[in-house]
């Protein structure tokens, strides 16, 4: 991919991950849109010069309003980047969990979706262009505390299989980038292991330009997530994975 020619639109770019990518496609040349719901954020995006829409992607009008307005102002659109998530722990004894998960799954996966269906139209009728869906580590190494988080990733990472295949012969692309834990939204407080963001946005971006662009994107810290069951790791991994179940409030103590 020429990440310096590209019309790029960010949903879920207002901070983290997706915010520093809007940054790097912008520093490499392409003309960047961002989406979201945090307004002031959206105002200091703007006033650094990206285009900027309010975008719930919860509410499938939303999304299609969001959709017109950037077709409007960015006919030439070729890039759309599902970057809007929650990431939120569920104790699964407690009933009350279901709602924290049904509010995972509306934004991580329904999301995800809504927002291809509104853009995948224009991209076919161009007849070019690329989706990034983004997926997790966690898609295919569980984090135990956070059930609902994990099964939306995988779910994406299924769906961005299946959208790949009935895209072929279209001109349009689906590329699933996969993070690792990164250090955003005071997660390296959490996890002193958290990947730096500018460091995984270096490595992701030099992915991304790869000619041609892997289907997916795997930074070196996410790999022994992705392939922990081909290489005999997972039961061992999730094992210790699985003491972090002592964080929920009802197993202290």
């Amino acid at each position: 991919m020429d990440v310096s020619n590209r019309t790029v639109l960010v949903v879920g770019g207002t901070s983290g991950i997706g915010r520093e990518l809007a940054r790097r496609f912008a520093a490499a040349g392409s003309t960047v849109a961002v989406g979201g719901r945090n307004q002031e954020a959206l105002a200091e995006l703007a006033g650094e010069g990206f285009g900027t829409v309010g975008v719930d992607v919860t509410d499938r009008a939303s999304v299609a309003a969001a959709r017109d307005a950037v077709l409007d102002r960015y006919p030439e659109l070729d890039t759309v980047i599902t970057m809007s998530g929650v990431m939120s722990m569920e104790d699964l004894l407690d009933p009350a969990h279901f709602e924290v998960t049904e509010t995972t799954i509306d934004t991580n996966l329904l999301g995800t979706i809504r927002v291809l269906d509104a853009f995948t139209p224009h991209l076919v009728r161009r007849g070019a262009g690329t989706f990034v869906t983004v997926t997790s580590g966690i898609a295919f190494l569980p984090f135990p505390p956070m059930p609902g988080y994990a099964a939306s990733k995988s779910a994406v990472h299924a769906y961005s299989e299946a959208l790949r295949a009935q895209l072929d012969g279209t001109g349009v692309g689906v590329v699933e980038l996969v993070p690792p834990a990164v250090a955003t939204a005071g997660q390296e407080k959490v996890n002193p292991h958290a990947l730096p963001l500018d460091d995984f946005a270096t490595e992701a971006m030099e992915l991304l330009a790869q000619e041609p662009t892997p289907r997916e994107i795997l930074v070196e810290g996410v790999r022994m997530h992705r392939w922990a069951e081909r290489d005999g790791t997972y039961d061992e991994l999730v094992a210790q994975r699985s003491r972090a179940l002592a964080m929920l409030p009802g197993r202290q103590g």
